[in-house]
């Protein structure tokens, strides 16, 4: 049977001790299950609020304490130490000043400003240890293994692409294929903010991993990193997180792909992740599943056509309807000018058209169909000096891109369409 814990409210009624919890071995455990992971953190702060308990008001020799609510009071918690135990009973609201009526066996009532209630109502899924995810301070691989098993490296010295923000890069033979460093720290971003706190179980064993797919999960990410800590003291650590769907869930999705093309929502979803080798599963929403999930190549990698700065661009050869055409530039920076022969122009909307060519979807087809618009681009860049980008007709939505001689992407139509037109409104 796999151990599953069960909403289990701490502060309804009476309790036995302080939690349901007490030290061993100078640590806290959980009295109903010793393998629960007792957050240490969390028990501490809880008692800290009673180390200094102070009283805004106190009501003395009090023998009626149904008036304030203590007859039967809201919740009671009994601390209890080496020397001596105390019984801490929370009664009503006070109506004048909405403070909590407190007695701590000693004859006297308390309105205390700081509500116990506020930090004690809670359950024991609140006091779990859960495990955490890392800011990345400065990643140096990450290691994907699933549909897409790879591996990316971080390259402080860019030596391969016209991109200087290109520093991720996968090996393939002898080249080193550039991703998009925006993509993969917005991954690492979503792994760091993921902070899983759902819990399915807190014992996984074998039959738990395979009850929730993490046996053989359907992707392992393990980073390696440089953490820092409070004194500027650096560690290079490694960081590993599973995901995986339901195997049911996952099962009845691939049949209906095969079947069919379905609709599937977020809420459809019910995945787990593991942090390392934690005996804590959790569950996470659909949402966060996805995005674990988008980690193969494509995923990563450049969207746009043109990954260059335009700041590098030194002139453009365009051939359109059989025409070819040449922009050249003078100057740099701020006092670049760019000319189609001896009139100056305003390369504006040229640039925007040319940057705004994004890939819909990514493929390794050959063109077969009409060049529509061929550019090379040539660049003031120490590792690629020209860019030559050429698009295709596709069918009515799309285009193919190729870029330097090799099949990319499919781009909207439309994006092509703008950039003709902008060509057009330099040249005619």
């Amino acid at each position: 049977m796999i151990p599953i814990c069960e909403d289990e409210p701490i502060l309804t009624g009476e309790l036995d001790r302080l939690l349901l919890a007490e030290r061993k071995d100078e640590h806290w455990i959980y009295d109903d299950d010793e393998a629960f992971p007792v957050d240490e953190e969390k028990i501490n702060a809880l008692l800290e609020q009673f180390q200094a308990f102070g009283a805004s008001f106190i009501i003395e020799d009090v023998t009626d304490y149904g008036q304030y609510g203590l007859d039967d009071p809201a919740c009671t918690i009994d601390i209890a130490t080496a020397d001596t135990s105390y019984e801490i009973q929370l009664g009503d609201f006070s109506t004048m000043d909405s403070q909590r009526y407190v007695s701590i066996g000693d004859g006297n009532v308390y309105l205390v400003q700081n509500d116990p209630m506020d930090s004690f109502e809670i359950t024991i899924r609140d006091l779990i240890d859960n495990d955490e995810t890392p800011d990345f301070d400065q990643v140096s691989s990450i290691q994907f293994s699933g549909e897409d098993s790879y591996e990316v490296v971080w390259q402080e010295e860019n030596t391969y692409t016209a991109c200087a923000d290109d520093h991720y890069f996968v090996q393939e033979g002898d080249a080193w294929l550039p991703l998009d460093t925006n993509r993969v720290e917005s991954y690492l971003s979503t792994i760091s903010s993921l902070d899983p706190d759902d819990y399915v179980t807190y014992t996984a064993g074998e039959e738990a991993l395979d009850a929730f797919g993490l046996d053989d999960p359907e992707l392992t990410v393990t980073v390696q990193y440089t953490a820092e800590d409070e004194d500027g003291n650096q560690t290079e650590e490694t960081f590993t997180i599973s995901v995986s769907r339901d195997p049911a869930e996952r099962e009845a999705a691939a049949a209906e792909t095969e079947e069919a093309d379905t609709e599937e929502t977020e809420e459809d979803i019910t995945a787990y992740v593991r942090i390392g080798d934690s005996k804590i599963v959790y569950q996470i929403a659909g949402t966060s599943y996805e995005k674990l999930m988008a980690a193969i190549y494509d995923d990563l990698r450049h969207r746009e056509v043109f990954a260059a700065d335009f700041d590098d661009v030194t002139g453009l050869e365009i051939t359109l309807e059989g025409s070819t055409y040449q922009i050249t530039s003078e100057g740099t920076g701020d006092n670049k000018t760019f000319s189609y022969g001896e009139e100056e122009l305003e390369i504006g909307d040229l640039q925007s058209a040319l940057e705004s060519l994004t890939a819909a979807s990514f493929t390794e087809e050959s063109p077969d169909q009409k060049e529509e618009i061929s550019i090379t681009v040539t660049l003031d860049n120490e590792n690629v000096q020209e860019i030559q980008i050429q698009l295709y007709r596709y069918d009515g939505e799309q285009c193919l891109a190729v870029v330097d001689g090799e099949p990319v992407s499919l781009v909207p139509r439309s994006s092509v369409v703008d950039l003709i037109e902008a060509v057009n409104a330099i040249v005619l």
